[in-house]
């Protein structure tokens, strides 16, 4: 049973209520690059303004960036209610999740904050979350039998180990389950999306929902598959209009709220459902670098090295003309990846720079510069990429 406050809360949340989404406008941030899993659906290549689908985005947002740009939506859409962080990656892998919640807590407190995860890093989180001020959670389960789960994602990344198969999909329901119960336990409302793939959990969703409504979901949304390019998944039929709304029908005879409404939003939308506007405040002074979202474990093994001679440490990571790309295992050199030194050293021009640098690097495990910046260094950070500040020859950094 939920208080008269959240009532009132979720009468204007329009992802909770049918009839909220008509009249109130939601922000999702995307300040989350980095994830946990690899779901068999998901692609995460993701600067593409004209597709729509969950984990898209045509930018990264810093949490000061995102603070700065809730207030230019806020001057254009007054209706907006909620603001939202689901991606790219996913929320709890990122720890600029929780400095955005927080800024954006502090300057907008009448605004309604909302987190969708896949739940792997919910357990322990889920209080540090309520007390910046979530109220409302998603997760997306797509299984409780690890049998079925191990056809759903790809791995699992928990604690630096890798995991795959039923060990990968075990370890996750796991920790989605014991997520649900202590979001529950703390008052937190909770939405449960399901990805509907058919020939592997259609007929497995009904237990599914059974088991998180007793648990104490609020609601559930069956989601259908959107088969994407480049994933395993890629050649799967979506599931047909009849088929999702006979589930969904059949689930709702359970007791559970079911959601019949949502638009599979991206990452950056903004406005209310059906009605994105995220185009309209894409550029500005709060446009920020373009990183490509990463798997944690997606790492390569090799160090880039900012270096102009091919032998030492010797510049820096916005000015060096060159980066040497070192294998870690036996220190051979995988590539040259030359730089622009001729872009700008300030404003967005500047952080579009930053972006493109980094996204040429392609994922090394180290950086090996002479000096670096605020800016580089934290999004180096949020990608889990590790600075070295050197001034040594190769081989000893």
């Amino acid at each position: 049973m939920v208080s008269p406050e959240i009532s009132r809360i979720i009468s204007e949340h329009p992802c909770y209520d049918d009839s909220a989404h008509r009249k109130f406008a939601r922000m999702h941030l995307p300040v989350a690059p980095r994830c946990n899993i690899q779901c068999n659906y998901c692609n995460r290549k993701y600067d593409c303004s004209n597709e729509s689908r969950p984990g898209v985005t045509s930018e990264v947002l810093t949490p000061q960036d995102a603070a700065d740009k809730v207030g230019r939506v806020l001057e254009k859409i007054p209706e907006l209610k909620v603001i939202g962080i689901a991606g790219p990656g996913d929320p709890l892998a990122n720890e600029a999740t929780y400095e955005t919640i927080a800024l954006v807590s502090e300057r907008y407190p009448g605004l309604t904050l909302c987190i969708s995860t896949n739940g792997l890093a919910l357990p322990g989180n889920a209080k540090r979350l309520y007390d910046l001020g979530v109220r409302f959670v998603t997760i997306t389960m797509n299984a409780i039998d690890p049998e079925i789960g191990a056809k759903v994602y790809g791995r699992v990344i928990l604690d630096g180990k890798e995991l795959k198969g039923t060990e990968a999909a075990s370890a996750l329901i796991e920790r989605q389950l014991k997520g649900l119960e202590e979001c529950v336990a703390l008052g937190m409302v909770v939405k449960i999306n399901i990805v509907m793939v058919p020939n592997v959990n259609v007929d497995h969703i009904p237990d599914l929902v059974r088991k998180v409504k007793e648990m104490g979901a609020y609601t559930v949304n069956i989601l259908p598959l959107i088969p994407v390019e480049g994933t395993p998944f890629e050649k799967m039929d979506a599931p047909t209009p009849e088929m999702r709304k006979s589930l969904m029908d059949s689930c709702g005879e359970m007791g559970i709220k079911v959601m019949r409404h949502c638009k599979q939003c991206r990452a950056d939308a903004i406005g209310l459902l059906g009605n994105d506007r995220s185009a309209e405040f894409a550029c500005g002074s709060c446009r920020t670098a373009e990183v490509r979202p990463i798997l944690l474990g997606d790492l390569r093994d090799a160090v880039a090295i900012a270096s102009d001679d091919g032998r030492t440490v010797n510049r820096g990571f916005g000015n060096t003309p060159l980066f040497y790309i070192v294998s870690l295992s036996d220190g051979s050199l995988l590539e040259k990846v030359d730089v622009d030194t001729g872009r700008s050293v300030a404003g967005a021009g500047h952080k579009e720079h930053i972006g493109s640098i980094i996204t040429s690097l392609k994922s090394p495990r180290y950086v090996a510069v002479s000096e670096i910046g605020s800016y580089p260094s934290k999004l180096l950070d949020e990608l889990g990429i590790k600075v070295i500040i050197s001034n040594s020859t190769f081989d000893d950094v």
